[in-house]
């Protein structure tokens, strides 16, 4: 579904991504792991259109990507959950969801998503639909931002970042969503540091070093490998 080759990406003269590469599947859940700084943001940016790499390639279902911008490649079914969830403060939580409300690709197999459907899905937001963005708790603004993603019925959902700064009780409420996104089909490339949540969920793992890709494998050997886990994940 997603090929990413040689990726190299800058911010001024400075070079962040190094011939980063990846590929994720139909259906497949993968993770970008690493320390801070490492990379993962900027590869997030940089297929999305939001920083463009200057080399490389990045192929969505066979579509090349780079030069296209950004509203280009989320048309193509791309949906981003973005660090710091940049949810919009003064509208409403359905008017939030309404905004960016898309239909779904023709022929797509899955059950297309709605306002109701999502509020089924984070009843906290049905308890707050009213309420502007700017009312709302850090933990309801990240299952905002995942519903209003979402809302593009996008084939591949990226979320940077999943359950950084959220309450333990609400992480798990995060993490119980996007297993059922993963029950249901959904093909998701997730940023979190949450180890071992992400090895109960994820399929493969991709651990970014210095711009690099320097590891990837399946949630078992990435859990019986505690050195690799200390070496590259560790703080």
């Amino acid at each position: 579904m997603l090929a990413v080759e040689g990726l190299e990406t800058y911010y001024g003269q400075s070079q962040v991504l190094f011939g980063i590469g990846f590929a994720i599947a139909a259906g497949e859940v993968c993770t970008l792991l690493g320390r801070n700084g490492m990379g993962k943001t900027t590869t997030i940016r940089s297929i999305m259109g939001l920083t463009p790499p200057r080399a490389g390639r990045i192929s969505f279902e066979g579509r090349e990507l780079r030069g296209l911008p950004s509203h280009a490649i989320a048309q193509l079914g791309l949906g981003l959950v973005p660090e710091g969830r940049q949810i919009f403060p003064n509208l409403s939580v359905r008017e939030n969801l309404i905004a960016t409300a898309r239909p779904p690709r023709p022929g797509a197999a899955t059950e297309p998503w709605t306002v109701e459907r999502v509020l089924a899905l984070f009843p906290r937001l049905a308890e707050r639909a009213t309420n502007m963005g700017n009312q709302l708790s850090g933990g309801e603004q990240q299952m905002l931002a995942i519903g209003r993603a979402l809302m593009t019925n996008p084939r591949l959902l990226l979320l940077d970042e999943a359950t950084e700064g959220l309450a333990p009780l609400i992480r798990q409420e995060i993490w119980r969503c996007l297993d059922g996104l993963k029950r249901a089909g959904q093909s998701i490339l997730v940023i979190d540091k949450s180890v071992a949540a992400l090895t109960k969920l994820a399929d493969r793992h991709f651990i970014v070093e210095r711009g690099r890709v320097v590891w990837s494998g399946k949630s078992a050997e990435l859990a019986a490998d505690a050195a690799l886990q200390h070496r590259y994940l560790g703080v």
